[in-house]
């Protein structure tokens, strides 16, 4: 039976991609990505010539449809986001659920994901998580911020450089004195990392900490104080 393989690609050193990543990734007749462009520059360098689709057709639509087919003809299909695990706040899902559907087998083929990568350094306690994906833009941000405080356990978003600004000058609006992992590219040459309250992190300058690269926000559980 041709299977889907959801595979995890580096989130920005390349060397993080798996042998067996790569392997699957030769040996699949097809790979789908978020963005083929992106992943091009990751497969061309390993030799890799696998035939490669857009996740989206032509009116923001899912390519399932050419997913399904290669399937039932029994090639196998890998399944990769332009960056880390997919289905971790991509698209990705989608496509695994109508796979599921039609009741082809799917396996997982782990690597980079940035968000536990930024829990694994922050120090904080991490038995238990909530994810919250990207801190919304408009709609909803008011009540985003205002759900924090109630939740006693650590939270891990998403920010993007062009908003980072406001939404640390939220956090420490909302909650000073929390503390906060602070992740941005992480992996890459200009990778850093700072634990800090919320009021202190805001308060850092753009030369502390530039306003650039993609960002991995990490609020310590309630209560939480680092050991000295």
């Amino acid at each position: 039976m041709a299977l889907l393989y959801v595979i995890a690609t580096p989130i920005g050193n390349r060397a993080d991609l798996s042998a067996r990543a790569a392997e699957t990734l030769t040996s699949v007749d097809l790979i789908v990505s978020e963005k083929p462009l992106s992943s091009k520059k990751l497969l061309d360098p390993l030799g890799i010539k696998t035939r490669v689709l857009p996740v989206f057709a032509p009116g923001k639509r899912f390519a399932i449809n050419p997913v399904l087919a290669a399937l039932k003809s029994g090639e196998d299909v890998a399944l990769i986001s332009e960056a880390g695990t997919p289905g971790i706040n991509d698209p990705g899902g989608v496509i695994v659920a109508a796979v599921r559907a039609a009741g082809h087998e799917v396996r997982g083929v782990p690597g980079a994901n940035a968000a536990v990568t930024a829990a694994s350094i922050s120090g904080f306690p991490m038995d238990e998580f909530i994810f919250k994906g990207f801190v919304p833009h408009k709609k909803g941000r008011e009540t985003f911020f205002n759900s924090l405080a109630a939740i006693e356990s650590a939270v891990i978003f998403y920010e993007s450089p062009h908003r980072i600004a406001k939404t640390l000058t939220a956090l420490a609006e909302h909650l000073p004195n929390r503390y906060l992992c602070v992740a941005r590219e992480l992996t890459k040459l200009h990778e850093q990392s700072l634990v800090a309250t919320c009021r202190e992190v805001a308060a850092l300058t753009e030369t502390e900490l530039p306003r650039r690269g993609e960002f991995v926000l990490i609020l310590a559980p309630s209560g939480f104080v680092p050991q000295d």
